[in-house]
């Protein structure tokens, strides 16, 4: 299971690949539920879980109880045709099963490291085409 992790202040974001041991703490937890960051690695750290998507790539729904995959009807924007219009839209249940492959969280308190060593810095990629110098 992969989390997301993320921080409103700055605007960054890190994942962390979660192995089977620690991925079942985190079975029947639901949106909205706060998790402890050691989970990920980041101890003192609080997460709020705020979505997450299946194996099949469909998201979680918190209006959706329990860990079902259901078709629920949702409005399709709000701008040209499609003005209040709904359709079916294929979707998993708020809470956390073995088939959530990732959990999208906030940090909600924060802990002893700084934003800097939380975030890994990635390095600048060059375009095609250019040469080092």
């Amino acid at each position: 299971m992969k989390i997301v992790y993320s921080d409103k202040k700055s605007g960054r974001t890190a994942q962390v690949e979660l192995d089977k041991d620690k991925s079942a703490l985190l079975l029947n937890m639901k949106i909205g539920d706060t998790i402890e960051g050691n989970i990920v690695g980041l101890p003192g750290f609080k997460l709020k879980i705020t979505g997450g998507s299946d194996r099949s790539g469909f998201p979680l729904d918190r209006s959706i109880q329990g860990t079902i995959k259901t078709k629920a009807f949702r409005s399709m924007g709000n701008s040209g045709k499609s003005k209040g219009i709904l359709k079916r839209k294929t979707v998993r249940g708020n809470m956390v099963s073995q088939d959530v492959e990732q959990l999208n969280t906030v940090i909600t308190e924060y802990g002893p490291k700084s934003i800097d060593e939380i975030f890994p810095k990635k390095e600048k990629q060059e375009k095609k085409g250019e040469e080092k110098k």
